[in-house]
């Protein structure tokens, strides 16, 4: 078996994996949406946590289908031995690698920025809704319990907010679980906001998030370089 062969074959097994999970993603985000029900039966433990979140499932479908996509253009591109197809893969994969790159920086240089275009915006929102509209209520309930935070920089994003009307008091996350937790008991236990603390939780783990991404842009740059040998290759063929 050649080079160029061995690479070729590698190449369509690669993208075929990527294919298969992409399409296992998107079907259970689809799953999910259909028949919520049934998926929590099934999942009964794990749907006390994150999965319990509908968005999740949107997520699920979206990042499915980049993956079935990507798998799908790499796979036949190969096997096909196609120009076209092995170039839009390519740049498939380039732009969601500068993307990326891109999304990085932003982070690490505009994390205040960040903060402040979250506050300007998740707050207002929190206020509104929180306590009001399930599927929110639901996404913050779990990040709190699964954090340890209150609100997005702290107790007060939920103050006057539909649950604390309804309620009276303020989620258990807000006092450490004391309860009743009302606005003393809250601004007492001074619990941190959800964003002060997914930051402290990245860098917690900055080790295993920089690994991951490594590994994810080892991955993407290996399969542009691949992609871009067999692409030359075919003109000598």
């Amino acid at each position: 078996m050649g080079l160029f062969t061995f690479i070729k074959v590698m190449m369509v097994l690669f993208n075929l994996a990527i294919f298969l999970g992409g399409a296992t993603l998107l079907g259970v985000g689809i799953w999910v949406i259909v028949d919520g029900k049934s998926f929590f039966d099934i999942f009964g433990a794990i749907s006390t946590s994150v999965l319990q979140v509908v968005n999740v499932s949107y997520f699920l479908i979206v990042i499915g289908a980049i993956l079935v996509v990507i798998g799908f253009l790499g796979c036949c591109g190969a096997q096909k031995e196609s120009k076209c197809l092995l170039m839009v893969f390519f740049t498939v994969v380039l732009i969601i690698f500068i993307a990326e790159v891109a999304a990085a920086v932003v982070a690490l240089v505009y994390t205040g920025l960040a903060e402040t275009l979250l506050t300007a915006t998740v707050t207002p929102l929190l206020k509104e809704k929180f306590g009001k509209e399930p599927s929110l209520t639901q996404i913050w309930n779990v990040t709190m319990n699964e954090l340890h935070c209150c609100g997005l920089n702290n107790y007060t994003d939920l103050t006057d907010s539909p649950w604390l009307q309804q309620y009276h008091t303020y989620p258990a996350p807000c006092c450490s679980g004391s309860q009743p937790c009302n606005e003393t008991r809250a601004a007492a236990s001074d619990v941190p906001g959800c964003f002060e603390q997914l930051l402290t939780e990245i860098r917690t783990n900055s080790g295993v998030v920089g690994g991951v991404a490594a590994g994810i842009a080892a991955l993407e740059i290996a399969s542009m370089t691949v992609a871009m040998y067999l692409y030359c290759r075919l003109d000598e063929k």
